[in-house]
């Protein structure tokens, strides 16, 4: 049996117009391989292809736009369609922060709020409209439309956030990423055993994965003299993408049996 997690246990998590994933540790897992690849894939568009920030900002905006748009034409959930939306977002999210940080020189933790207020505003306009969060009942075009927006925003506020922490803080890319995963893990066990509400729990761990696996992608990937382990952008985001492919056709082939 496939362990659902957040889910309340009063709720049946079988929603065939649903276009959002059974929120398995499968989900998990490629939701933080996704976001630590937008990170390393970011980095070497910019940097290595020396292309900038803002026209990589252009591209990467365009083909989400294009990608977006196969989703919505979708009247469920489709794996690859889903997932390369998800790593396409991580990108242009962790992009649209480093745009406002390195290009207008805003702050961190100006971001950093900002982008908390943006997606709260997203979160309480989602609600009037819809009555609920609930990521088991995306299934009409304004909550996917609602969804995607908050997902955009969990990803540049993750990225200010984990930035803040790792950077300005000075706290190191293995101390930041041990700091949010003893987060995430006590958000679980207040799920687990507290009765934290699941929404709640699932929207928070959600964000905290974005600089939880952002901290381990620039872990791996800058170099030694920077504190990281020097593999570098290419090897990283390849690594990353292997998981990424293959976890995503593994539960494709499942849907089809």
């Amino acid at each position: 049996m496939t362990t659902m997690l957040f889910t309340p246990a009063h709720q049946a998590p079988v929603n065939p117009a649903n276009k959002v994933p059974e929120i398995t540790p499968a989900f998990w897992l490629i939701k933080l391989m996704a976001v630590t690849m937008g990170e390393t894939a970011a980095d070497y568009l910019n940097v290595n292809l020396g292309l900038g920030l803002t026209p990589t900002s252009i591209l990467m905006s365009a083909i989400l736009i294009g990608t977006l748009a196969i989703q919505f034409t979708r009247s469920t959930y489709i794996p690859w369609a889903y997932w390369l939306n998800v790593v396409l977002i991580s990108v242009v999210g962790t992009l649209l922060t480093d745009n406002l940080v390195d290009n207008m020189g805003v702050s961190l933790i100006t971001c950093t709020i900002a982008f908390s207020g943006l997606l709260g505003l997203t979160f309480w306009a989602w609600f009037r409209r819809e009555g609920t969060l609930s990521i088991h009942a995306v299934d009409t075009k304004p909550r996917e439309a609602f969804y995607w927006l908050a997902i955009l925003f969990t990803f540049a506020l993750g990225t200010a956030a984990g930035d803040l922490v790792a950077e300005q803080f000075a706290l190191g890319y293995l101390a930041s990423g041990v700091l949010f995963g003893s987060v995430i893990l006590s958000l679980f066990a207040g799920w687990l055993m507290l009765g934290l509400d699941a929404i709640l729990a699932f929207w928070l761990v959600y964000i905290l994965t974005r600089p939880l696996g952002a901290s381990f992608g620039d872990l791996l990937s800058q170099p030694v003299d920077y504190g990281g382990m020097g593999f570098g952008t290419i090897l990283t985001s390849l690594m990353f993408l292997s998981v990424i492919v293959l976890t995503v056709v593994i539960m494709t082939l499942r849907r089809e049996h």
